[in-house]
């Protein structure tokens, strides 16, 4: 069972309104949450945040959320049949409290590696910020991580060679941005952050392990993603395979080279471009050159 399909087996037979914190102690009591395909430490979290994310889409989406605060979903079919206008909220439910975090931001780069090299067919490399002068770099510069995909992976010989013959990239650039934590707190440092450490690259994205389900937050964070392009993964420490992307990034067409100029004066960057040339003219990727993509079960272990 998906977290979807738990959440809309619990609105179908509780027949209203309910917080994602609601659905998530019925499913725990009903035991649905053990039917999961996967759970990490937060599951709830995650819960209302694929709830959150899926309802916004109003053509396809089965779900529905009020405008109250908290937030509270329901099912489309139901609308007929609820009150959403009486809605009260229960004394006694509590909000889970989130354990403090057991790992570094640097302990997360391996997580990140795993999950786009399988899900997006992403080569990643580790931007040291401490390899480059400071003198010749402001604040917000360097992207925490790179990372390329090689559409020659995918595309047959004669289409790669078209491509080249017409100036089509065989190749798309990304810049990530990692946080342990998303919430009110940082979010505007972060997200900015992000947005001056990736103009050279195609696509960016913002990442964390735990990132806040508070309505207000998610709001925000949603209009800041589709303001400047930039999309957001969640990584899950303990399932690294069920970390998502809860919010796309917007492709951009035209590189900064400028901004890629002055990054290739950290070493681990200039190393970066000259690798991605040499595999897009040798037409062979030299996966040693790029972060190593470890075992799902060294991971977990870690």
């Amino acid at each position: 069972m998906t977290f979807l399909e738990l959440a809309e087996k619990v609105l179908s037979e509780e027949t209203k309104a309910l917080t994602s914190i609601e659905i998530w102690n019925i499913a725990v009591e009903k035991s649905y949450d053990k039917k999961l395909k996967s759970q990490g430490k937060t599951p709830w979290a995650t819960l209302g945040a694929q709830i959150y994310v899926n309802a916004k889409d109003d053509t396809k989406s089965k779900f529905a959320k009020t405008d109250s605060r908290p937030k509270r979903f329901y099912l489309k079919s139901m609308t007929n049949s609820i009150n959403l206008e009486d809605i009260t909220i229960p004394e006694d439910i509590v909000q889970v409290k989130e354990k403090k975090f057991d790992y570094l931001e640097k302990d997360l780069h391996k997580f990140l590696s795993y999950f786009v090299y399988y899900h997006l067919n992403c080569y990643t490399k580790t931007i040291k910020h401490q390899v480059s002068n400071k003198k010749e770099f402001g604040e917000w510069v360097h992207p925490d991580m790179v990372g390329c995909y090689f559409r020659m992976e995918d595309w047959k010989k004669e289409v790669y060679d078209f491509s080249n013959s017409i100036g089509v990239r065989a190749v798309v650039l990304y810049s990530f941005e990692l946080k342990r934590e998303l919430s009110f707190s940082n979010l505007r440092e972060s997200f900015f952050q992000c947005v001056s450490n990736s103009s050279w690259a195609n696509e960016a994205y913002l990442v964390a392990a735990r990132i806040s389900e508070n309505d207000d937050f998610m709001d925000e964070l949603s209009r800041l993603s589709a303001s400047f392009g930039i999309g957001v993964i969640k990584l899950n420490v303990e399932d690294p395979d069920s970390s998502e992307i809860i919010l796309p990034a917007k492709y951009k067409k035209n590189l900064d080279l400028e901004t890629m100029n002055k990054l290739a004066m950290n070493s681990d960057f200039k190393d970066f471009l000259e690798t991605v040339k040499i595999d897009l003219t040798s037409k062979k990727i030299h996966k040693k050159e790029y972060d190593i993509v470890e075992d799902v079960e060294n991971l977990k272990s870690k």
